[in-house]
């Protein structure tokens, strides 16, 4: 194997794929790097055993082959060369030769065949979404995602098709979070599946604010999403997600129209004399206005109020200020409106005026 490359052309395709590689790995080649050269074309593959990256770009190569390197080293190397500057690569008695300017390197290298590769996936379901698209549904609902829970396909976000929709679901147990966005698939037979965490921080990272298509491929045991030169490849947890749609408030009589920077802004402030464990605020609702009350166990007081659309009975309830503070920060609209039925009963908070995402959260006792 042997070509030459420009410094920014490596660079980007392999901080692409190197978030997947963990510093401590049990299996010394997942910490390493597939490079793959052929007639035209270079390809870097990472991969954790769940999620398989694979950044591919065109390049006259010299002479073709296929080797796996230290990935962070590849990485640190080229970040830390001059702009600009070029990189003569080659493999030569089972070492690999990075050579730039007078800079010379050498790295040690296990065989390609050693690296494990996701295989055909056995696809089911195939459509386009917009890059823009995939990114707003992971940005609305990912932080729902329970952490290390032993339920574990709490601990991944619930893509779920059906006619004509793309939906993302998220939830830990103390809140849900729901998004949706058009798509092209048509027929009305739901299909869901449950793709890690990582695979989902991943994917955001990834993930560009463009109108430019993504193609999604879905199999029985894993997600594939090829973007412009990447290839993202998740394998999908193998549970079954709860029904949110009964976690879904129905009935709600008190409606509460707020705007979402004044009450956002109002219950940071509340926070910082709350509980930091428990991060409880006490939400007292009356007529046309919302009182935000917070205390700790230094006896220390925090009481903000401001005006909102309500002509409901007074009702005071708990919640977690983290968990609302998370549902404003992911709405893109001025207003919210929150729907309560009593002082024990989950709370919804949606946009104002289009209800593309949903967020449950689950009352407190303070």
């Amino acid at each position: 194997m042997k070509f030459k490359i420009k410094r920014e052309t490596l660079l980007k395709p392999l901080q692409f794929v190197i978030g997947v590689v963990e510093r401590r790995q049990t299996l010394p080649v997942l910490s390493n790097v597939l490079l793959q050269a052929d007639s035209g074309k270079i390809s870097i593959t990472s991969t954790d055993l769940e999620v398989e990256l694979i950044a591919t770009f065109d390049l006259d190569v010299d002479d073709g082959g296929e080797i796996t390197v230290p990935a962070r080293k590849f990485l640190d190397i080229c970040r830390t060369l001059p702009d600009e500057s070029s990189l003569n690569v080659s493999f030569l008695n089972e070492r690999v030769q990075v050579n730039s300017g007078k800079s010379r390197f050498t790295l040690s290298t296990l065989p390609a065949t050693e690296f494990p590769l996701i295989e055909d996936i056995h696809v089911q379901r195939e459509f386009k979404l917009p890059q823009r698209e995939i990114k707003r549904l992971i940005e609305r609902t990912h932080f729902a995602m329970a952490q290390q829970d032993v339920r574990y396909y709490l601990n991944g976000l619930m893509l779920e098709t059906t006619n004509g929709q793309l939906r993302a679901v998220a939830t830990d147990g103390h809140r849900l979070a729901v998004s949706e966005v058009k798509t092209e698939l048509s027929g009305g037979e739901v299909f869901q599946v449950i793709v890690p965490r990582k695979g989902i921080s991943e994917l955001g990272r990834l993930l560009e604010d463009s109108d430019e298509n993504a193609i999604i491929q879905i199999g029985p045991n894993h997600i594939r999403i090829q973007l412009p030169n990447l290839i993202f490849t998740s394998k999908l947890i193998d549970g079954k997600f709860p029904d949110y749609n009964k976690v879904l408030p129905k009935g709600s009589d008190k409606l509460v129209k707020a705007d979402r920077e004044l009450l956002k802004q109002s219950l940071i402030r509340a926070s910082i004399l709350s509980n930091e464990k428990y991060r409880g605020v006490r939400i007292n609702l009356g007529e046309n206005r919302l009182l935000l009350q917070a205390h700790n166990p230094e006896q220390e007081e925090a009481e903000e109020e401001i005006e909102v659309e309500y002509a409901g009975e007074p009702v005071e309830i708990g919640f977690n200020v983290n968990y609302i503070l998370d549902a404003l920060n992911a709405i893109p609209e001025d207003q919210v409106q929150i729907s309560l039925t009593d002082s024990n009963s989950s709370c919804l908070i949606e946009p104002g005026i289009d209800k593309d995402c949903r967020y449950v959260i689950m009352p407190m006792r303070l």
